[in-house]
C-alpha cells in the first residue's frame, strides 16, 4: 500500500463518551449494578425498560424506585446524543437527524417509512477514514469512532418515534451512514449483537433485516463471517476493475477487486446469505456499458446467484464535480448486468432535496 495513501483505520485519540448502561453487555450490566448496591433482578429490570419500553431516562421508569432513579440516572444513563437538526421530505417519510455528542462531534442517522418496512440508516463514525472522492463523508475525514452506545441511541431514537408517531416499528436497519463500520470493527459488533437480542438483552429485530456495509475490508468481512450473525453483508464496489476503484475507493489499494469479491464468496458461504453489491453510478466516470459487462462477468463469476447489485443514483454533494448518470444509461447499465446473469436493481432514492446522503448535512452544519 502506497505510504501517502489517505487512508486512516486508527481515528485520532479523542476521548471517547462516558459510560452507558447501552455499552454493557448481560454481565457488565450485573456488575454495574451490584456497584450502585442495587438487588441484581434490577439489571434486567432496567434493561427491558431499555431495549422494550424503548426509555432511556431512569426518572420515567416507575418500576425503579424513586430515590434510586437520579443515582441510575447519573452513573449509567448519561445524555449521550443531543439532537441538533432534524429535517423531513417525502411527505414526512423520510427524517433526517443531526446528532451532536458531548464532545461536540457530530453525525447522522436517517429514518425512512415505506409501506412494507421501516428502515434507519445509523452512522458507526463521526466521519470516515476511507476517502471516497464522490462521498461527502469521506470528503470531510474521519473525527472518531462511535461508541456502542452511540450506535444504539441512533436505533432506540428511531425506534421511539415510530411508536410514538403512529405506533409503528422499526423492522430494518442499515450500517449505511456515516463512517466505515468495519473500521470500528468492535463496537459495531456489540451493537449488532444487543441489535439481535430479543428483549430485555436487545431490540429483537432480526438479523435478516440487519444490514453491515463495507468498502471492502477483506479480513474484516471474513471475521464478519465467522461471527455467524448472518446479518446482509454490502460490500460498497463502485468499479469491477481496479484501475478505477483504486482512485473512487482508495482501500482498493490495500485490497483489490478480487480480494473484496473472495472475502465477498467467502461470507456467502458461511452464512448462506445473499451478498448486496453497492454501485453509485458516476456519470461518464464509471457508468460505461463496457464496465457494466465487466462488473456482471465478475459478479456471476466470483458469487454466482449469491448475490445482488443495487445501483444507486449518486446523490451529488454541492460544489462537486460528480453528478448523476441520465436515466437512459442508468437503465442501459442494469440491462446488461442482468444480461450477465446478475440480479440488479436501482435503489430507491430518497430525501435529495434534504442533503440525506451520509455527511451532507454535518458539511452543511
Amino acid at each position: 500500500m502506497s505510504a501517502s495513501l489517505p487512508l486512516v483505520f486508527d481515528p485520532p485519540r479523542r476521548a471517547m463518551p462516558p459510560r452507558h448502561f447501552a455499552d454493557l453487555d448481560e454481565s457488565g450490566r450485573a456488575v454495574a449494578v451490584a456497584e450502585l448496591g442495587l438487588p441484581a433482578f434490577r439489571a434486567k429490570q432496567l434493561a427491558n425498560q431499555y431495549y422494550g419500553r424503548l426509555i432511556a431516562d431512569p426518572r420515567r421508569m416507575t418500576d425503579l424506585p424513586a430515590g434510586v432513579r437520579d443515582q441510575v440516572a447519573e452513573t449509567l444513563f448519561p445524555t449521550l446524543l443531543d439532537a441538533v437538526r432534524e429535517i423531513e421530505c417525502d411527505a414526512a417519510q423520510t427524517r433526517k437527524m443531526l446528532w451532536r455528542a458531548v464532545d461536540g462531534t457530530t453525525f447522522e442517522s436517517v429514518l425512512m417509512r415505506y409501506p412494507d418496512r421501516n428502515t434507519v440508516c445509523i452512522s458507526s463514525q463521526a466521519g470516515c477514514g476511507m476517502a471516497c472522492p464522490f462521498c461527502a463523508t469521506g470528503q470531510g475525514g474521519l473525527t472518531r469512532n462511535l461508541s456502542t452506545a452511540e450506535i444504539l441511541e441512533q436505533v432506540r431514537a428511531a425506534a421511539a418515534e415510530l411508536r410514538d408517531r403512529d405506533g409503528g416499528r422499526l423492522s430494518n436497519i442499515v450500517f449505511m451512514g456515516m463512517g466505515e463500520p468495519l473500521a470500528n470493527y468492535n463496537r459495531v459488533l456489540a451493537a449488532v449483537r444487543r441489535i439481535v437480542a430479543p428483549p430485555p438483552n436487545g431490540f429483537g429485530i432480526s438479523a435478516r433485516s440487519v444490514t453491515v456495509s463495507t468498502v471492502g475490508l477483506a479480513p474484516a468481512i471474513r471475521k464478519l463471517a465467522d461471527e455467524r450473525l448472518n446479518v446482509t453483508l454490502a460490500l460498497s464496489l463502485h468499479a469491477p476493475d481496479d484501475e478505477l476503484r483504486d482512485t473512487l475507493v482508495p482501500v482498493n489499494n490495500r485490497w483489490k477487486v478480487s480480494e473484496a469479491l473472495d472475502a465477498a464468496r467467502y461470507y456467502a458461504d458461511v452464512t448462506g446469505r445473499r451478498v448486496s453489491i453497492e454501485y453509485a453510478l458516476i456519470r461518464d466516470v464509471n457508468d460505461q456499458p463496457w464496465r457494466a459487462d465487466i462488473l456482471g462477468k465478475r459478479l456471476h463469476g466470483a458469487l454466482g446467484p449469491l448475490v445482488h447489485v443495487n445501483v444507486i443514483p449518486l446523490n451529488p454533494t454541492p460544489g462537486s464535480e460528480w453528478d448523476a448518470s441520465p436515466k437512459p444509461v442508468e437503465r442501459e447499465f442494469v440491462r446488461r448486468v442482468r444480461e450477465r446473469g446478475v440480479s440488479c436493481t436501482v435503489r430507491d432514492t430518497r430525501g435529495r432535496e434534504i442533503a440525506a446522503a451520509c455527511g451532507q448535512l454535518a458539511a452543511q452544519s
